[in-house]
């Protein structure tokens, strides 16, 4: 699970840093990430206390996404740098680079719709409209209700042998 981290707290592990502390010191002590850490660092020495504020996170699109990744590629920005360059997440970059090595640049075009597909609604259920309809429901729910039962009382006599079988006497529940 990953932590949340204040703007207090942010500004304490800056403040540490500046006292001489290491990022590994910080992030093991404090359980913030190294890339996460490094990125604040950067972005402290560059904009000061404001820049440690949370930001909204950009939507790009398939032409900014070419970018970014060309970008890295051809002047070999590392990570960090394209993160505070673009305002992207670095991990976010670092799946594009993934997608654009493997698939080629084409394959960042392509988006994934968000959220529930329109068919995972539960159906809906039909009141049974005449008798004989009602009593064949009711005859199924009592077939499946039925059939658990003898599983049940199946596995607990196999439960029950296998207790027999090495010596010890079933429980009374």
């Amino acid at each position: 699970m990953k932590k949340k981290h204040s703007f207090s707290d942010r500004l304490s592990y800056m403040n540490l840093l500046e006292d001489g502390y290491s990022l590994n010191h910080i992030s093991t002590k404090y359980g913030i990430g190294r890339r996460l850490l490094a990125r604040l660092w950067h972005l402290y020495q560059q904009d000061g206390p404001d820049a440690l504020r949370k930001k909204k996170n950009i939507r790009a699109n398939g032409d900014l996404k070419r970018m970014i990744v060309s970008d890295i590629e051809n002047n070999h920005l590392s990570l960090v740098e394209a993160s505070l360059k673009y305002g992207a997440s670095a991990e976010r970059i670092l799946v594009w680079l993934r997608i654009a090595r493997t698939d080629g640049s084409s394959a960042l075009d392509i988006t994934k719709k968000r959220g529930r597909p329109k068919g995972m609604a539960r159906p809906k259920k039909k009141a049974p409209v005449t008798e004989l309809e009602k009593l064949r429901e009711e005859n199924l729910k009592l077939k499946i209700e039925n059939e658990l039962l003898k599983k049940v009382r199946a596995l607990v006599e196999e439960k029950q042998a296998r207790l027999y079988k090495i010596g010890r006497k079933p429980s009374k529940d």
